[in-house]
């Protein structure tokens, strides 16, 4: 089941935060797959969220709309709704986000089976055989990395959908490790020019 949800989140951070949020009222159920994806839908491009359940998170489908979780349709007892903040039910973007996440080919994915447990440091074989990460691509390379060349996570681990693969971009880094391509804090555009 895939649920799709929006605050409106003008930062990729603030959707985080909402989708933790989700995932902590529904009570944190194992191996659901979240994701955030950028939308046009309302007055401003925002970023909306969506989460896939696994069928052994026994959540009473009777109570969850595939498109929108609106805390007054659910089952009190799957769903702490005192823990969520109002207005998440954005319609558009709601769907949107969970159109995306269905097609498997769009969306960076926040949360997914494995991500808990990866130290700093791995090899591309260790991070597909311990995640649901399907493959890993590096940035203007043609062929994968192979699965002995060590990847340094940076504890930021943002894979996306891509060919209905989940996908970790990555980018070479020093020592002929590689990296994953979305840094944790990005400095600003232009933050030196100022």
């Amino acid at each position: 089941m895939i649920l799709g949800f929006d605050d409106g989140s003008r930062t990729v951070a603030g959707a985080e935060h909402l989708l933790h949020q989700v995932v902590e009222a529904l009570g944190s159920p194992a191996g659901v797959i979240g994701c955030t994806h950028f939308v046009r839908s309302g007055a401003l491009p925002h970023v909306a969220c969506s989460l896939a359940l696994p069928d052994s998170a026994h959540l009473d489908s009777v109570h969850l709309d595939p498109v929108h979780l609106d805390p007054a349709h659910l089952d009190p007892a799957h769903l702490d709704s005192a823990r969520l903040p109002e207005g998440i039910w954005e319609a558009e973007g709601a769907a949107l986000a969970a159109a995306e996440h269905a097609s498997r080919d769009g969306g960076r994915v926040v949360l997914f089976p494995g991500r808990d447990d990866l130290p700093g440091t791995l090899t591309v074989g260790d991070l597909l055989a311990r995640t649901a990460i399907d493959r890993v691509l590096v940035l203007a390379q043609p062929e994968p990395p192979a699965d002995d060349v060590v990847l340094v996570t940076n504890d930021h681990v943002r894979p996306v959908w891509r060919d209905g693969l989940m996908t970790l971009l990555a980018m070479p880094a020093p020592g002929g490790r590689i990296a994953p391509a979305e840094v944790p804090n990005p400095t600003p555009c232009c933050a030196d020019h100022v």
